[in-house]
């Protein structure tokens, strides 16, 4: 058997967070249903192979619950789940007849899971974009990853496997902005500025320009940094950039291996 076998799952939640907790319960041996609203969930529209990827498993309704018939579905299906998951405002849910209060009236054992922006101002409207940008993880460029989105997405998962050992009726926020609190201590404490030590201040743990493109090297410890150097022939903690510059990525990848350095390419996009 599998850790969730048996739990039943409703879903409302949109996006990325929401789609992504749920797939990792449902690999975990949950069911779930999740209702859609008529024109379906965004993400199929910005990247359909992710959204088929993410609800392989999972039973797709379209309904509209701003009717009295799209609600009374939910509802049939709520008197019958363990967990509901939402990523709706709070005034949203609470105009769809969705609010903590309202579901404690109509399905008091239900426990609950609601993925917000920021707890701290749940109806404020937001994404991963600008999650990121108040956090101060972002300069002058565009993210690489949806960190606030796919973090936050793990704390729903923990919260589901939270309530599920707690009372009927239990409820649980989380917080996409919150998500993100663990993630900016490295740059609260200026280790990951650009003149931090883990941001481009040391000469050992820094991407450098290949003749034909771009490697990161990792050479932290004493002992790597020493290696590293030694191998080179250029004096610890002494610009290398020059050096690095002389030779291909694929060139950079065999000296690392034969010299036992940490090296990598900068990968192209799958």
């Amino acid at each position: 058997m599998s850790a969730l076998d048996g739990v039943r799952l409703v879903t409302l939640a949109l996006n990325v967070p929401g789609p992504v907790a749920v797939a990792r319960l449902v690999a975990e041996g949950a069911s779930a249903r999740k209702f859609e609203p008529p024109s379906g969930d965004p993400l199929a529209v910005y990247c359909r192979e992710w959204y088929d990827a993410l609800h392989a498993g999972v039973e797709v309704h379209r309904t509209d619950l701003k009717t009295e018939d799209g609600r009374r579905r939910v509802d049939d299906r709520l008197a019958e789940a363990d967990v509901l998951v939402t990523s709706h405002r709070p005034s949203s849910l609470t105009r769809l007849g969705l609010s903590p209060e309202a579901l404690r009236v109509r399905h008091p054992a239900l426990r609950a899971v609601a993925i917000v922006g920021d707890t701290a101002a749940p109806d404020v409207p937001g994404h991963d974009l600008t999650y990121q940008a108040e956090a101060g993880l972002l300069d002058d460029g565009m993210p690489a990853t949806l960190l606030a989105d796919l973090v936050g997405a793990e704390h729903a998962v923990a919260a589901v496997l939270l309530v599920l050992r707690e009372e009927p009726g239990a409820r649980r926020v989380v917080g996409l902005r919150d998500a993100l609190d663990g993630l900016i201590a490295p740059r609260r404490h200026r280790l990951t500025t650009r003149d931090g030590r883990l941001g481009g201040a040391d000469p050992a743990y820094r991407v450098y320009r290949t003749r034909d493109g771009f490697v990161a090297v990792a050479a932290l410890e004493p002992h790597l940094r020493a290696r590293l150097y030694a191998a080179l022939g250029e004096p610890v903690d002494g610009p290398i950039e020059p050096v690095f510059a002389s030779r291909t990525s694929a060139e950079w990848r065999r000296f690392a291996e034969a010299h036992d350095v940490p090296i990598a390419a900068l990968s192209p996009l799958p």
